[in-house]
């Protein structure tokens, strides 16, 4: 049996990292995960920290301003994921910086897990992050790092655990709001699989400097079908409120970030349908259910079983 790559991942204690940390370490890949020292010490991270240990999981310290540790913790592995929040997305041109020096990589997969940064329109402040995504994809091009590009479109937890209601931490039971007419097309991906997806892809010759969209057709819905599945599976007819166009727009600038950012992402997600453009926009972009179809993903209908 060939000997499993090892893995490090570099913001694995946030939001999402932590799932790619686990997905690793599930498949059993050495798994390593750079964190700062502050972090590793945090009573906020304790039981994620000790996830990690009682997963096999190898905790580096660095920091993505210390090129020194960068350097010595990417020389311990073969794969590097970023997994970075949006704040942090020019910060890895540090990552590369080091990856070029420790001279070892087979594979980085920078911090994508959206829609593709290439050639698509977002309204401010979403549009800066995606040039600032475009950016270090040309970086790792032109230093010819080895790549694959990942795209997740929607999260379930921002969208589907509270049906996309922005103040609500659960699905609502009564009346819902639905951004522009509810009939664009979009990819919802549970956080687990995404995970898995991404593991199986970074270790895949198939997808070596390829971009590859999590686009499992059961996952693939229009807000009015996920109201729809939730209104059978709880029995009740929800009242729908549809914001206008306009009211959105009017809506973004009038907010401040964070809300202002996720606004713009959900106008270009379910307004615009940037995520239904990838057949025509991206037809090279390698298709995750398709190349693994072993996994068995969760569906939308699947996911909301779990929340009634």
């Amino acid at each position: 049996m060939a000997e499993k790559s090892k893995i490090l991942v570099i913001g694995g204690t946030g939001y999402f990292g932590k799932f790619i940390v686990k997905a690793s370490a599930n498949t059993g890949h050495p798994t390593f995960a750079l964190v700062r020292e502050t972090t590793a010490a945090s009573t906020q991270k304790l039981e994620l920290i000790e996830s990690f240990n009682k997963a096999g999981v190898t905790l580096v310290h660095g920091d993505l301003n210390d090129h020194k540790s960068l350097v010595k913790a990417i020389k311990k592995v073969d794969i590097v994921i970023s997994t970075v929040g949006l704040e942090q997305i020019d910060d890895q041109i540090n990552i590369i910086s080091a990856i070029k020096e420790a001279g070892n990589i087979k594979r980085f997969l920078p911090s994508e897990f959206g829609t593709d940064s290439d050639g698509l329109k977002f309204l401010e402040p979403a549009a800066s992050v995606y040039r600032q995504k475009s950016k270090i994809r040309r970086a790792i091009e032109a230093e010819g790092i080895p790549y694959t590009y990942i795209l997740s479109y929607a999260f379930a937890g921002y969208t589907l655990r509270n049906l996309g209601q922005l103040d609500a931490i659960a699905p609502p039971k009564d009346k819902v709001t639905i951004l522009g007419n509810g009939n664009i097309k979009c990819i919802f991906m549970n956080e687990e699989d995404v995970g898995t997806y991404t593991i199986k892809a970074a270790n895949d010759p198939r997808t070596l400097n390829k971009t590859v969209g999590l686009r499992p057709p059961a996952n693939i819905k229009c807000y009015n079908e996920l109201v729809s599945i939730w209104e059978n599976k709880i029995g009740k007819t929800l009242q729908r409120n549809y914001v206008a166009v306009d009211q959105i727009m009017k809506n973004i600038q009038e907010s401040s970030d964070p809300l202002k950012l996720l606004l713009a992402l959900f106008h270009g997600m379910f307004v615009k349908g940037v995520a239904a453009l990838y057949d025509t926009k991206f037809p090279k972009t390698l298709e995750a259910s398709e190349l693994f179809p072993e996994v068995k993903y969760t569906t939308v209908d699947s996911y909301f079983d779990r929340l009634v």
